[in-house]
This record gives C-alpha cells, sequence and structure tokens, in this order.
C-alpha cells in the first residue's frame, strides 16, 4: 500500500489520456478522474470520500485538504490503476479501485469479442468520470492505438469521427438513429448503461450497425457480459435470492476506505450485485434492480421487467417504470413514456403487460413525456421521476 492517489479534474483530452496510461503502466500515480463540470458542494462531497493526496485541476495541483479536517487517506495497493466514483443506487458516494491487471483482462476480452483488428481507433465521447467512458480510453492503451476524443456527445462529431469503434448509452443511440447516421461505419457499437429496448437494437441493426448490447458496472470494470454471454474468464451465476453474481479476473479490488461495504457485496470469489437475473440456456436476462422493486397492494412487481414489456410496445419510444406514493396501493406502478408518432392510452399499455405479467404489473399512471431525465451515465433519473 504505497501508490500514491490523484484525484484527476481535467476535461476530456491528452492531458487526462497520459495521465491515464502513467497510472496503467505504473510510471505515474493511480487516478480517480472526475469531471470539472461538478458543482462545487458535489466535488467537495466526493473528494472527502475518495480523500486523495493531490488534486489536480487545469489551473495546477495542490494538495487534498477538506474543509471538516480530514487529512489525505493512506496510499492505495501497488497494483490499482484507476479509481472510479459512483453513487451506485443509493445515491451515497463510493469509490471502486480497479487494477491495472483487472483493466487490461476486461479490455483485451472485449477487444477479441468484437473482433477489433489492429489500428482501428476507438471513439470516446462518454463521460471518463464513468467507467464506461474511462474503458474506452483502456481498450485503445491495450489495442495500442491513440484514442479520439469528443469533449462531449454531438452527433455530428460522431458521425464525422472515423473512428472505427465508439461505446454509446441508449439515448445516444437512438439521437444518432434519429440523424440517420451511416452506423454501418463503424465496426462495433457498444451499448450500455441502462437498458435498450429492443426494438432500438434491432433498428439500430437493421441499418448495418454491429450492436453488441453490454450489462456491467464499475465494479466489473465495465461491460463483462455482452449479448447474454460473459466475456472469456467471466462467470455468471444467479443466486437463490435471484441476484446476479459475477466472478473473474475483471472484478475491482474493492471500495476506497470500506471494508464494510467491500465485504457487503462478496461471496468468495462471487461479487453479488443488486441486479435480478435468470440464465435462459446459460445466457442471462436482466430483470431489473432489486432495489428497484414496486410494492403495490401487497404484491412485488420489478420494474425493470415491466418496462421492458412496454418497450416492444410500437408506441413507446422510450420508457422507464417507477413507484410513487399512492394511499390506497402504497405505490402506484407508473409508465414514464416518450410516445412515438401515435401516443399510447393508459388502457392500451395496461392491457399490453396484463398479456405477459400478472394484472397487478400494470402500470396505474401513464405519463407521456419528450424525453427522460438522464444521469450523467446516461441512465434514466429514477428519483427524479419517482418525486415528480
Amino acid at each position: 500500500m504505497s501508490r500514491s492517489l490523484h484525484a484527476v479534474v481535467l476535461p476530456p483530452g491528452p492531458a487526462l489520456f497520459r495521465r491515464l496510461e502513467a497510472a496503467f503502466d505504473g510510471s505515474g500515480p493511480a487516478i480517480c478522474p472526475l469531471s470539472p463540470e461538478l458543482p462545487a458542494p458535489a466535488l467537495g462531497r466526493l473528494l472527502d470520500v475518495l480523500r486523495p493526496t493531490w488534486v489536480e485541476t487545469e489551473a495546477g495541483r495542490q494538495r487534498y485538504d477538506c474543509n471538516t479536517g480530514c487529512a489525505p487517506g493512506p496510499a492505495v495497493a501497488d497494483d490499482t490503476a484507476v479509481l472510479i466514483a459512483t453513487s451506485g443506487s443509493t445515491g451515497a458516494p463510493k469509490v471502486v479501485e480497479l487494477s491495472a491487471a483487472a483493466l487490461r483482462h476486461s479490455a483485451s476480452a472485449t477487444l477479441s469479442r468484437v473482433a477489433a483488428q489492429p489500428g482501428e481507433r476507438w471513439l470516446c465521447c462518454l463521460p471518463p468520470s464513468h467507467i464506461a467512458g474511462i474503458q474506452v480510453l483502456v481498450r485503445s492503451l491495450v489495442a495500442g492505438t491513440d484514442p479520439v476524443i469528443h469533449p462531449r456527445f454531438d452527433v455530428e462529431r460522431v458521425a464525422g469521427s472515423g473512428a472505427a469503434h465508439l461505446s454509446v448509452v441508449p439515448t445516444q443511440l437512438r439521437r444518432l438513429l434519429d440523424a440517420d447516421v451511416d452506423l454501418g461505419g463503424f465496426r462495433s457499437i457498444l451499448l450500455g448503461g441502462a437498458a435498450a429496448s429492443p426494438g432500438l437494437v434491432e433498428t439500430a441493426r437493421s441499418r448495418g450497425a454491429r450492436v453488441f448490447t453490454t450489462y456491467g458496472m464499475s465494479e466489473t470494470c465495465g461491460g463483462c457480459v455482452y449479448d447474454g454471454v460473459p466475456l472469456d474468464g467471466v462467470s455468471v451465476d444467479v443466486g437463490a435470492d435471484g441476484r446476479i453474481r459475477l466472478a473473474g479476473p475483471v472484478l475491482f479490488t474493492g471500495y476506497r476506505l470500506r471494508p464494510d461495504l467491500t465485504a457487503a457485496v462478496r461471496d468468495g470469489a462471487w461479487f453479488v450485485t443488486q441486479d435480478l437475473g435468470a440464465l435462459d440456456d446459460g445466457r442471462l436476462r436482466v430483470r431489473g434492480r432489486a432495489d428497484d422493486v414496486i410494492i403495490t397492494g401487497g404484491e412485488k412487481v420489478v420494474a425493470g421487467e415491466v418496462a421492458a414489456v412496454l418497450a416492444r410496445h410500437h408506441a413507446v419510444r422510450d420508457v422507464a417504470v417507477v413507484g410513487r406514493d399512492d394511499p390506497e396501493w402504497g405505490q402506484r406502478v407508473t409508465a414514464v413514456v416518450v410516445p412515438g408518432d401515435d401516443p399510447p392510452g393508459l388502457e392500451e399499455l395496461r392491457a399490453w403487460v396484463r398479456a405477459e405479467l400478472p394484472a397487478y404489473a400494470a402500470p396505474r399512471q401513464l405519463e407521456l413525456v419528450e424525453e427522460l431525465p438522464l444521469l450523467p451515465s446516461g441512465k434514466p433519473d429514477l428519483e427524479r421521476l419517482r418525486r415528480a
């Protein structure tokens, strides 16, 4: 435990990539990339959880010193390269420690799965403060190529990037389709960050896109299951409680300064996720979050399963399902829908859900919106939707 830890509060670009390269090959300190666009209070909270030795910004480097009198935390393990701050499902920040070996295995397995060829470049248009963005840069390091880095997602710039591979979230893929971008020009498109509707994936593939749907999280170096099939070296299981369990060389080392949280999600070699799943002929199907179960009239409804059914309706362009407080039912199942050209009605969607799921899972409220609110990671902001 002797490696220095730097919080790197830099925009996406060459300076951040150079620091990642040094962290990855061991010539520099371990880094935790944080967004310079964070409001000062939010950045301060993350730094107080991280407790780095140094904080690097465009203005220079300074020692970490929090307002409450805490000092820099201990050094990280010698093999730790990257730390990723994540709010998880609770909103409370925690920091995932990833070794260079875990990141390298994840990147190599991905390059193999998508059949990347020598010299092909990756486009990073996701925030490098999130695992999906930083992994695009790691894949470039492993492949020995220079990444194409965009400070933010822009349809026209993506279309003209000249990159062979990119990683996007469903909202970004939808925008590329709406702009009629030639997706066949990319050798692979990794789609993750949030559940994607089958219609979105089918439309992209019908237009020549080679799409890989990915499942994973910061604790697994990002996506570790592609199209339901684990990457080489990764094992998948579903426990008796229905939770997805993952094992293999892509797993994180632990949560920074929180051995209690680390122990709570480890079961021997397995990482126990907060996601519910099922194995269909060896292929993983993600049902939804274990902590996103709606209790309505005494019945348990997995919000993700309802959303997956609604996403297959022809009039639903995008959808999230949440539970909102209800004096009679405890929680009412609420469908927040981005409609297509012909907006659906509540009774129509209730009947659609009842055809596949129990009647109590059918939404009791329908809210039509122009777009879903998103977190910086690209996932729907479910907490905001619950409060609406």
